[in-house]
């Protein structure tokens, strides 16, 4: 593989990336043993970053296990914010979280530092100046090498590399956003963003949550398994741009995962792709594709189905602001609305 630079910490990665949410066992893949059998064979295949979270039920574990002995060679990327339990907090980007949140996932690990350590999503009721703070203590300790945040708004990017420069803070070096063939949104401002703060992307759900594998097709109802899917599957706009990006594989002669994947690190600003490989046989089916490059008239082809820019339906894991998620952020007091 050709690997990339991750944004200006001067950290090679790999094209493709192993997230490890389907390699917990309660979620993907039982057999831990299994699991490592296929962090292995990515490894092997030239794959070096792997990305989890602490939120991923046993997944750090699983992934910290299966790395004994092989830990120098990988990038480790993990996550924290989402909620852990009942306790308010355990959860978020504060800074006493975040202390506890790290040595907890160092110790699921098993290892003395996280290559990359992500906040998993955007903290509204947490000042990015704490945030930043209590991260750059941490890099500044040596239990982590470089940080980033995962689902982050553009203006919020912008306005934590202002904070980090004026307070002579540790800045955020990457973000880490959903992107496929059907989930364009970030090329409007996320990217561009990243791009011009020198930070690197690392994209997850390239393959539309199951969508984009090949599997998913008007009418078939075997692969019902999971209830994303089966949300995503009611969502006609996006069952009716499958099939012409299927159609458009097979006239490209290509399957569908590896057109999928392909387009995804395509884009200038985009430096990894995280796969979520369940099975060693998921995982071979996207190896296999590697090395596929598309040219300029497959490209224009599928800005044709879906314009730069623009999703089709939407995520069911995308990030809602506050603005958006909460009803009084949007709505003026009855008492106002009633005197108007």
């Amino acid at each position: 593989m050709q690997y990339r630079t991750l944004g200006r910490t001067g950290i090679k990665v790999s094209p493709y990336g192993l997230g490890a949410l389907m390699l917990a066992t309660s979620i993907g893949n039982p057999d831990p043993a299994d699991s490592a059998r296929i962090i292995h064979r990515a490894l092997d295949a030239g794959i070096n970053l792997i990305d989890t979270a602490d939120s991923y039920r046993d997944s750090e574990e699983v992934v910290g296990k299966a790395l004994k002995g092989r830990r120098d060679s990988v990038v480790l990327a993990t996550k924290l914010g989402r909620p852990m339990g009942d306790d308010p907090n355990q959860q978020g980007a504060s800074r006493r979280w975040i202390i506890t949140a790290v040595e907890n996932s160092l110790r699921r690990l098993g290892t003395d530092r996280i290559d990359l350590y992500q906040i998993h999503r955007p903290d509204p009721e947490t000042d990015v100046e704490e945030t930043l703070s209590a991260l750059t203590d941490l890099v500044h300790s040596g239990k982590v090498r470089a940080i980033g945040t995962s689902g982050m708004p553009a203006s919020d990017i912008v306005e934590a590399q202002w904070v980090a420069e004026r307070r002579g803070l540790e800045r955020f070096h990457t973000e880490q956003p959903p992107y496929s063939l059907l989930d364009r949104g970030i090329e409007r401002e996320v990217l561009p963003t990243a791009q011009r703060h020198g930070m690197g992307t690392l994209v997850w759900g390239p393959l539309g949550q199951g969508m984009l594998t090949g599997r998913v097709r008007r009418g078939e109802a075997n692969v019902l398994r999971r209830a994303s899917l089966v949300r995503h599957l009611s969502d006609e706009r996006r069952i009716d741009v499958v099939e012409r990006f299927v159609a458009l594989a097979d006239e490209a002669g290509l399957p569908m995962p590896h057109l999928a994947m392909a387009f995804t690190i395509a884009h200038p600003g985009v430096t990894s792709a995280l796969v979520g490989a369940r099975t060693m046989g998921h995982l071979d089916d996207l190896l296999a594709g590697a090395e596929v490059s598309l040219g300029d008239e497959i490209l224009d082809r599928i800005d044709a189905i879906v314009p730069p820019g623009t999703d089709v339906g939407r995520l069911d894991q995308a990030y809602a602001p506050p603005a958006i998620q909460r009803p009084y952020r949007r709505r003026r007091p009855a008492r106002e609305r009633a005197a108007a």
